[in-house]
């Protein structure tokens, strides 16, 4: 297959942990040839396919030098078996955007993963709301006296904001309510913008846990991201430890009832975050974790993808 990964700069990559170039490094392996390019390289003119600007490439097994690229060229997206979008958020409006033009892409001809019109119905954070049994008390407003109410009952709580990536701008209030209504005002913004917030679940110090969904079905493996020293937020970028770990009963429940759910909405890959037993995140845009599970544990999760990945390419064929 020729495969096109909508992708960050391939400069920008750290290839030993890197999702994105472990799926690369499979698809290749499996004889398929890769192209690249950004969200930006995407166009669409009046009349004609959408197209994007384009460099083919092939991995050299290099740790520094590790791929070879062709010179640029515009191609259709139609024109590859299957494009992958595999853009980092923050899920701004130039990503919203960018949805849309791979929606007319797909329009084309093109058969696009995840899909465009998934990606934009699954906000990462406000997913969790359509299942409720699987999530802790969680509130979504931009009232700050609701927030304050929530805080009231709960005591020990967790704010974000809906667009954050990487543990940015989470902040925890414990029952003194210390900054409450300062942390409310800096995250909604005067009331300009919504806020989620959660009961704090103190299971967190066992790790938030990404349960990979590669089509429809968990992987055996999840990876802990384990808070280190005073902070609070697992999350890997956020200074967090990675430990895999064989996914628990409750994991698997959560797992095997959402799996078929976001495989039916065209999301091939999901990563579903968990903490104890609930819910906290359902991330569609770029979820990662396969090479630290996969180094961990030996499970190739990489090689379960490109395997999703070619029989979802077998169906719509």
């Amino acid at each position: 297959m020729k495969l096109l990964f909508i992708a960050d700069p391939l400069h920008s990559f750290k290839i030993y942990k890197d999702t994105t170039f472990a799926m690369m490094r499979e698809a290749q392996r499996r004889g398929h040839t890769l192209a690249v390019c950004e969200p930006q390289h995407i166009s669409w003119q009046r009349g004609s396919k959408v197209t994007a600007h384009v460099q083919e490439i092939t991995l050299t097994g290099d740790a520094v030098d590790w791929y070879d690229a062709r010179p640029e060229r515009s191609v259709a997206l139609a024109d590859f078996d299957a494009v992958l979008m595999r853009k980092d958020p923050p899920f701004d409006s130039e990503y919203f955007y960018a949805t849309h033009l791979l929606e007319q892409a797909e329009r084309d001809g093109a058969r696009v993963f995840n899909k465009p019109r998934a990606l934009r119905d699954h906000p990462e954070k406000l997913a969790i709301m359509e299942f409720p049994e699987f999530i802790g008390p969680t509130l979504v407003t931009r009232n700050a006296e609701d927030i304050k109410r929530f805080h009231g009952e709960h005591q020990d709580i967790i704010l974000k904001p809906l667009d954050g990536m990487g543990g940015m701008g989470i902040f925890r209030v414990g029952p003194d309510g210390l900054n409450l209504g300062s942390i409310t005002e800096t995250l909604n913004r005067n009331g300009a913008q919504s806020v989620m917030v959660q009961k704090f679940l103190p299971e967190i110090v066992e790790g938030d846990k990404r349960v990979l969904i590669i089509g429809g079905r968990p992987v055996p493996y999840c990876l802990a991201r384990i808070p280190q020293g005073s902070e609070v937020r697992g999350n890997l970028a956020a200074g967090g430890k990675g430990v895999a770990r064989p996914l628990s009963a409750r994991d698997w429940e959560i797992g095997n009832a959402l799996g078929p759910i976001l495989q039916e909405r065209g999301l091939l890959l999901a990563g579903v975050d968990v903490i104890g037993d609930c819910v906290t995140e359902i991330n569609v845009t770029s979820p990662t974790c396969f090479q630290e599970i996969f180094d961990q544990t030996g499970c190739d999760v990489a090689y379960l993808f490109v395997d999703a990945l070619e029989a979802a390419m077998s169906l719509t064929k």
